[in-house]
């Protein structure tokens, strides 16, 4: 659940690509576990975001019906996606959506692949987002951004190639803090590994067993082959 009083109001953006095309870098995983991971990964990372101290509300930006359904069952409002010109379009678009819900609360982009994610360490990110102005977090690479919060009048995210150079060519200030868990964004192999060392969420536990266990490859919603 949200904390109804937090030392901070934030509102967390969690913009989530349709799990169908979502992680083409998880290979040699088949396209239908690929996309149950992914669809884990936002889940968990969700569910870690609502118990947050300072997060009031999260707001997530999916075309994809059935995981909709399954934020919405957390606790998650859930906006579509309505902008066409890309993600950092339709961050703006859901920034305008936080401004007239949440007046008080400070719009804050959170990535969605985030299955390690810990509420204590995301609320020391928090913690260090300025009163005006934008700040922004660096993943574990360095040169990507795992999350993003400014106020309404200079939200402008840079999400992209590059994302963490080009956040701070926007004037945007760098958060130094001990949060490991925030910055561990899940792209490929590899970082899935890690993240399971340090420990995720249930969905993805979950979805990683069904993997190890061969489960033959489905379509995107999750229905056995068809042949």
């Amino acid at each position: 659940m949200s904390h109804s009083d937090p030392a901070r109001p934030c509102v967390l953006i969690v913009p989530i690509k349709a799990p169908a095309i979502a992680k083409s870098r998880l290979t040699p995983l088949p396209a239908a576990q690929r996309g149950e991971l992914a669809r884990a990964f936002a889940l968990d990372t969700v569910e870690v975001a609502l118990s947050t101290r300072g997060v009031v509300a999260v707001l997530g930006v999916t075309d994809d019906f059935r995981l909709a359904a399954q934020l919405r069952s957390t606790g998650c409002e859930v906006i579509p996606d309505g902008a066409t010109d890309g993600l950092n379009a339709t961050l703006v678009q859901a920034a305008a959506e936080v401004l007239r819900r949440w007046p008080q609360a400070l719009a804050v982009v959170l990535c969605a692949d985030l299955p390690a994610l810990v509420a204590a360490e995301l609320g020391a990110v928090l913690d260090c987002l300025p009163e005006a102005g934008s700040a922004f977090l660096r993943d574990r690479a360095g040169a990507g951004t795992t999350l993003y919060g400014a106020d309404a009048a200079s939200f402008d995210p840079r999400f992209g190639p590059d994302s963490a150079a080009a956040h701070l060519a926007t004037g945007a200030s760098e958060i130094h803090v001990d949060a490991p868990s925030v910055r561990a964004d899940v792209d490929d192999v590899r970082d899935l590994e890690a993240a399971l060392l340090k420990g995720v969420g249930q969905h993805t536990r979950a979805a990683v067993d069904l993997v190890l266990t061969g489960q033959p490859e489905g379509n995107s919603e999750g229905e056995p082959p068809t042949g």
